[in-house]
């Protein structure tokens, strides 16, 4: 299910769909708040790991063209994998700037899974406002009891009792 969510790649998904994202001299980070998954993208010259090593995100390495940040990554395991994707998946994602937006696009290529490589692009909307964390909380029906036992404590903190 990690494809549903903070991807790679990211897709958009019905509810908790926010994507933080903050960049360091070396690195790009890419955070997710359905899970909270972080997803590092290195910036820098360090060569691409083994290709005999899998991971479930792949290993991402991205680089500027421009105002666009392009990442390619490769070295998925092919365990779930994105739309029925094998491990030797190739991802190629372009972030571009444009006003209060950034243009996501993303093109995806397996030729054991599909024949030719197919492509996506959406606009992701730039929030300046607060993050606020998504998370369930026991069904919300505690709610209701916390604010009860809330203005229990008032009333008896009121009447100087305990």
């Amino acid at each position: 299910l990690r494809f549903v969510t903070g991807g790679p790649p990211m897709m958009a998904f019905g509810i908790a769909n926010v994507h933080q994202i903050f960049q360091t001299p070396d690195h790009v980070v890419f955070l997710h708040e359905e899970g909270h998954p972080v997803r590092v993208i290195h910036l820098d010259a360090m060569p691409s790991i083994d290709p005999r090593i899998r991971l479930w995100v792949g290993d991402s390495r991205g680089h500027w063209e421009g105002d666009t940040l392009v990442v390619e990554t490769t070295n998925f395991n092919g365990i779930d994998g994105f739309r029925g994707s094998g491990p030797g998946l190739h991802l190629t994602e372009r972030l571009t700037r444009v006003d209060d937006e950034i243009l996501y696009a993303f093109t995806v290529e397996d030729p054991e899974t599909w024949t030719e490589p197919w492509s996506v692009e959406m606009p992701l909307t730039v929030s300046t406002g607060l993050l606020y964390e998504h998370a369930c909380h026991e069904g919300n029906y505690s709610l209701v009891n916390i604010l009860r036992g809330a203005r229990v404590q008032e009333r008896a903190s009121a009447e100087g009792t305990r």
